[in-house]
């Protein structure tokens, strides 16, 4: 407990500061650290939301949400997030398919990491306006089915399509993890039965400490303490590393 304490704390302060929630990481660490399948998603989804929720506060005391376009995406991301939560899952298929997620978030976050884009080009979008309930919609479900909250996804397809400038993207994945984890929460306890559940799930309340610790510092760097792409080089770093793990171990 003691070193997945520690992991939580690093992972949250290196999402958080990129504005991501880390759930997909946390989940990771939970299942290498062999926790119960069944008290995986609600764990990481708790501590997701305590990240997030603190990164939303945050972002907006900054003035980061005006003209952010959040609401298009959040239109059915939420939905489909708490549909994912009441999917049923086997261990197998959950571990592969984060891990194939993870692979992928992390060859994108290191592709943007090294992209040297101007301010005026990051402000115009390519995405049709029809299309973001559409992604928001399909990231919701698998966000809400493995126990994330899609932001690790949702944030390279932005970069991408150039929907916003790099942090005022970083203060929407926010909204969006914390939006989405609230939803997949609801789903997967009323999927799981979580009230017998209740004592086992006691014994992670570290894990709540540490990231709220690790998210405050990681919130700090996000308005401008840190240089936002080394940041993001560093997090694809360690999500390929969990992805590689992840994979080999059960491929």
């Amino acid at each position: 407990m003691i070193w997945l304490t520690l992991g939580f704390a690093l992972v949250a302060l290196l999402y958080s500061s990129v504005g991501f929630g880390g759930g997909s990481t946390y989940t990771a660490l939970l299942v290498i650290s062999g926790v119960p399948v069944m008290l995986v998603p609600i764990v990481s989804l708790c501590c997701n939301i305590l990240v997030s929720s603190l990164g939303v506060a945050k972002c907006w005391k900054a003035g980061l949400y005006p003209n952010s376009r959040v609401l298009p995406i959040l239109a059915m991301s939420v939905p489909a997030a708490f549909l994912g939560g009441l999917t049923p899952i086997p261990e197998r298929t959950l571990v592969l398919l984060l891990g194939g997620a993870l692979l992928a978030a992390g060859i994108q976050l290191a592709w943007t990491s090294f992209m040297r884009t101007s301010p005026e080009t990051l402000s115009t979008s390519r995405l049709p306006k029809l299309a973001a309930p559409l992604i928001g919609a399909g990231i919701g479900y698998v966000s809400g089915l493995v126990g994330i909250g899609g932001g690790i996804f949702l944030a390279p397809i932005l970069h991408l399509v150039r929907w916003a400038p790099p942090r005022t993207i970083a203060a929407l994945s926010s909204a969006y993890i914390a939006a989405n984890s609230v939803a997949a929460l609801v789903g997967k306890s009323l999927s799981l039965q979580t009230g017998r559940m209740t004592i086992d799930l006691w014994e992670f309340w570290p894990l709540l400490i540490a990231v709220a610790f690790g998210s405050w510092l990681g919130h700090k760097l996000l308005l401008g303490m840190f240089p936002e792409r080394w940041v993001k080089a560093i997090t694809a770093l360690l999500v390929l590393i969990v992805a590689f793990r992840l994979l080999t171990s059960h491929v």
